[in-house]
């Protein structure tokens, strides 16, 4: 696979990220299409080993997802500008600790948003606990996924 398509591979699975925490955007399916893009040109076992473990990963994170409670995004305060702070804190925690980063991003994301909005360190704080009660939990799963394939992805690719 030359560059420019490994370029777009990479495009797909970072928009894919992104959109897990864009509601209506199939996120997760745009990650997995990602890997499929790549392994169906790629041809290789290891290609064909990461597409079968990053697809496992993904069905398990559907069925983790149905288990959890039910969102109540509006009942909370969620908005978009929180999705995006959110979402920028998780991929900056990625990069600075991998994997494990992104979840400590993610709430910090959260955090800055609310502390902006509200003002204080109490209300930021007990804003950030609702919204992970509510609609944290399953968003970051889904989250902390695809941000492992897209980790694997990448260093597979830099490796080959």
């Amino acid at each position: 696979m030359d560059l420019p398509q490994l370029l777009l591979v990479g495009l797909v699975l970072l928009l894919g990220t992104v959109g897990v925490m864009v509601p209506g955007v199939p996120g997760t399916w745009l990650v997995w299409a990602g890997v499929l893009w790549w392994a169906l040109h790629e041809r290789s076992a290891v290609a064909w080993w990461l597409l079968v473990a990053s697809t496992a990963l993904l069905l398990v994170v559907q069925v983790v997802k149905w288990q959890l409670p039910p969102r109540r995004v509006r009942a909370v305060g969620v908005t978009r500008r929180m999705a995006v702070y959110a979402g920028a804190g998780a991929l900056l925690g990625f990069v600075v600790l991998p994997v494990v980063g992104a979840v400590p991003g993610f709430v910090g994301g959260i955090y800055l948003c609310e502390r902006l909005r509200l003002g204080s360190h109490g209300e930021a704080w007990a804003s950030v606990r609702a919204v992970m009660r509510s609609v944290g939990t399953s968003v970051l799963v889904e989250l902390l996924a695809c941000l492992m394939v897209l980790g694997a992805w990448t260093g597979t690719v830099l490796a080959g």
